[in-house]
């Protein structure tokens, strides 16, 4: 490791539980969150603790094909097989997950779910538009309000969701003010050493110390900018990865990118700069608050215009190449799409692209270093 920040988070995985577990204990709750379209502002609000709870390994997948078909997703699959088998913490200290029907994979995974914790299913609309759309998520994201009160027996107040949007604004711009150092050509880090980054701290529950602990990582690798340190060459090919969630443990993709000698300098999807959105802090806070996660570019919604003007963003700030979209298997609607982004990528910026379906286990490693090999020589 290359940042003694991933050091010290590394130490801190077992405090950090072991604060969870000391926060339960005094009766503090716990809401588990699998999507980036789960509103984390009213746990915060309800002073309760938000875990991300979306499986990112291999392991308990072949559990949870003894329920679930074994052509599903790999996310589901891992998600599902993590409750079951009770193997991650912080699925074992959730008093409520959040769900949400962004596929028909998971949201009939998340009807099984319910054996295990209580589940609160928010009902996505199919498309974007503040006319229809809105009015009906709003109350989506009223109904769990209400739910969580419930649950937690706690009052949401407008005073305590305005200082939980103010809370997770600071959060997400520092998370963003990080990522951002990126754009330095070359980059100061590696595109692991920043899935890490990611990975970790958004599982800190102590807001505040993750907060700083961020600040302490923008300080260390501006220091390396200002050095200018990187670990690559200045011709090292600059990689964007779009399409499905990647977390460590499904890190294979970008890892065999960088391995080939390219450097994957941002990642578009909802594990990227999806959730690095700001939510206005003036007016009703709960519209506020549903405003800005209907915004979210997803291939479940119908259209999807805001992906592609993420992608034209990210593509010209971060100096990008060439652009590699990870569609998991049976994640139907992002491999759909794909064609679409293929077309965004080659016509309108000129670049090359590469989209590879795959899995979580390492089966296929070795094919896709061929394609990955092969799609950075025709970059020349």
């Amino acid at each position: 490791m290359s940042l003694s920040v991933l050091e010290k988070l590394t130490e801190l995985s077992g405090r950090n539980l072991a604060e969870i577990e000391k926060a339960k204990e005094e009766g503090r709750k716990v809401a588990g969150v699998y999507c980036l379209y789960s509103p984390v502002e009213l746990v915060v609000a309800a002073g309760a603790i938000p875990l991300p709870l979306c499986g990112t390994r291999n392991e308990p997948i072949a559990d949870a094909e003894k329920v679930l078909p074994r052509n599903l997703c790999p996310l589901i699959k891992s998600s599902f097989g993590f409750a079951i088998t009770d193997t991650c913490p912080f699925f074992h200290f959730s008093d409520l997950i959040i769900a949400e029907t962004t596929c028909d994979g998971k949201k009939k995974m998340y009807e099984l779910l319910e054996r295990h914790r209580p589940v609160h299913l928010l009902q996505l609309p199919q498309n974007q538009e503040p006319e229809t759309a809105l009015p009906y998520w709003t109350d989506q994201v009223r109904l769990l309000k209400e739910r969580i009160e419930k649950e937690f027996q706690v009052e949401i107040t407008d005073a305590k969701l305005s200082e939980a949007i103010r809370v997770m604004n600071r959060e997400r711009g520092a998370l963003k003010d990080l990522m951002d150092l990126v754009k330095t050509k070359p980059s100061p880090v590696t595109g692991m050493e920043m899935l890490e980054l990611k990975h970790r701290l958004g599982f800190l529950a102590d807001k505040e110390g993750g907060l700083e602990l961020i600040k302490e990582a923008i300080a260390e690798v501006r220091g390396k900018v200002e050095r200018r340190e990187s670990p690559f060459s200045a011709g090292a090919p600059r990689i964007l990865v779009t399409g499905t969630p990647v977390g460590i443990g499904s890190d294979k993709v970008v890892r065999l990118i960088e391995e080939c000698g390219a450097n994957m300098v941002v990642m578009e999807n909802c594990s990227g700069y999806k959730k690095f959105f700001t939510i206005r802090e003036n007016g009703d806070p709960l519209r506020a608050i549903a405003e800005q996660y209907l915004k979210v570019p997803c291939s479940c919604m119908s259209p999807n215009p805001l992906r592609f003007e993420l992608l034209d963003e990210l593509i010209r700030e971060f100096h990008v190449d060439g652009v590699v979209d990870v569609t998991w298997q049976a994640c139907h609607t992002f491999n759909i799409e794909s064609y679409k982004v293929k077309e965004f990528v080659e016509d309108k910026h000129g670049l090359p692209f590469l989209q590879i379906e795959t899995d979580y286990s390492e089966s296929d490693a070795e094919r896709l270093r061929i394609r990955i090999e092969a799609f950075l020589e025709m970059m020349g």
